[in-house]
């Protein structure tokens, strides 16, 4: 099992928290040291959606000049923020065999983990 985000994502810790007391074993990938790539991303867009993998509601996305917001308006343009702006990514995205999640929904992670 992977868990992709960042280290200092609340969310993230909170997924990572989970996942230890339960001890399920996971390799952590930091967006920050290791960006993730055009296909992972299209990846994950395919299976959540590209409005739901661009987070818009984080700082990163409000930081980012009016031009850059509503230059996105379908899934490559959004890629092409992500992959600039891996912070604007979604936390964490989890991939575990077949069973990809994203985000901290705990009920989700006890059904699927």
């Amino acid at each position: 099992m992977k868990v992709y985000g960042i280290v200092n994502c609340n969310t993230v810790k909170a997924a990572r928290a989970w996942l230890d007391t339960r001890k399920l074993a996971y390799e952590f990938v930091d967006f920050k040291k290791t960006p993730p790539e055009t296909a992972q991303l299209e990846r994950w867009c395919k299976a959540f959606g590209w409005e739901t993998v661009l987070n818009r509601r984080g700082t990163t996305w409000r930081l980012l000049p009016p031009a850059v917001q509503t230059s996105v308006t379908d899934e490559k343009s959004a890629i092409i923020v992500m992959l600039a702006k891996p912070s604007a990514i979604k936390r964490p995205v989890i991939e575990a065999g077949k069973t990809t999640l994203i985000g901290f929904d705990e009920a989700e992670y006890r059904k699927k983990l």
